[in-house]
């Protein structure tokens, strides 16, 4: 008898058969005329094959297909569903609606998309209206920057993200960061942590191709608002984990580290796919003053090649006192990711403090017996 845990619902069964069934009943109460049956017999047709996006467009799609109404009036019944759906992903379907559809009515669309952002996100949907009309579209979510409602201050950050996951990339924007940098200016002590998150994903997308000029506008903010420094922490994280010495200077850690790593170890050393291995270590202050330490780990991943590669994962930022000792242990499951396939062999493991590798040790993974 197995004892594996079972396995969640696939995140595409948001958008499953009773879900449909629950937009179909929510859209007659607001619209009595529309047509249910027709709706439902649409969204449904090959839906076990579609991804949760692909489900998601669906819905618009078909919401659009029966709906025998100018797309103005059209927004006005998607206004009044809105509140009505009991999923904020769900929501995302109406601006997705908006994207597809109010591409040739530029004020009344980024109206709804304002709107609709606080019922979910609009963040996927905004993208369209940048790529056709950057300067236009930046022009209103600087609006939206200073606007009373997170939802709305999110979406301005988050909406033209150069980088954003599942989204096309703005290429005009990872081209030229300072084309939305008023945005980022404006929210870069915000209140809602909400936003705060944005700003700092926005950032590290920058990062990836401009990483001088973020460091550069972060050197020039005061980081004594407590939310200005969190952004700024949290902005840095992939250059930290690089070991960049600007970043690391920034949040207070780009010192050499005065320390000795003692008793570096992953147990088990021999492991098969799927199991956890804890890896431990002490580290010790070799000085008498106190030090700003941010201690990570990077595992040299094998390649199907035989080659490997290394992944940095975040351990610990701390102030380590005077000759102090710290214990740190870190367990982690090597199992199959959809970002990560794992192969047999022996991968290293190194300790990183304040981006100096600073001792090493290892682990093996073995083939499955059959």
């Amino acid at each position: 008898m197995s004892n594996a845990a079972p396995s969640s619902p696939a995140l595409k069964e948001i958008f499953n058969a009773e879900r449909l069934k629950h937009i179909a009943a929510e859209m007659t109460a607001v619209y009595p005329e529309f047509n249910a049956r027709a709706f439902l017999k649409m969204t449904n047709d090959g839906l076990a094959e579609l991804s949760i996006m692909q489900r998601m467009a669906r819905v618009s799609e078909c919401l659009h297909a029966v709906l025998p109404l100018s797309y103005e009036a059209s927004l006005e019944v998607l206004r009044a569903l809105a509140p009505r759906l009991n999923s904020g992903f769900v929501s995302i379907s109406l601006p997705h609606y908006v994207a597809t559809y109010g591409g040739h009515a530029f004020e009344q669309s980024m109206d709804a998309l304002k709107y609709f952002t606080t019922f979910g996100s609009a963040e996927f949907a905004i993208r369209y209206f940048l790529r056709s009309d950057l300067k236009r579209a930046l022009a209103v979510m600087h609006e939206w920057s200073l606007d009373e409602n997170e939802h709305v201050r999110r979406l301005a950050s988050e909406g033209c993200r150069p980088r954003l996951p599942w989204s096309f990339r703005l290429e005009q924007i990872q081209a030229d960061p300072r084309l939305a940098a008023a945005i980022l200016d404006n929210l870069k002590a915000d209140d809602s942590l909400y936003v705060r998150k944005s700003v700092a994903n926005h950032l590290n997308d920058i990062t990836k191709d401009h990483p001088d000029w973020v460091l550069d506008l972060i050197e020039s903010w005061s980081l004594e608002n407590k939310h200005t420094a969190w952004i700024s922490k949290h902005a840095l994280r992939s250059l930290i984990k690089q070991g960049n010495q600007r970043a690391l200077t920034i949040i207070g850690a780009g010192g050499k580290p005065e320390v000795e790593i003692m008793g570096v170890k992953v147990e088990p050393e021999v492991i098969g796919l799927g199991e956890k291995i804890t890896l431990s270590f002490t580290v010790k202050s070799t000085v008498a003053d106190s030090q700003r330490l941010v201690i990570d780990y990077a595992i040299d991943y094998v390649k199907a090649n035989g080659s490997t590669s290394a992944k940095v994962f975040k351990l610990k930022a701390m102030t380590l006192p005077g000759h102090a000792l710290e214990n740190i242990a870190r367990g982690q499951h090597i199992k199959e990711l959809t970002t990560r396939k794992h192969y047999a062999g022996k991968h290293a493991v190194h300790i990183l403090v304040n981006g100096e590798r600073l001792a090493s040790t290892g682990f093996e993974i073995i083939a499955d017996a059959d």
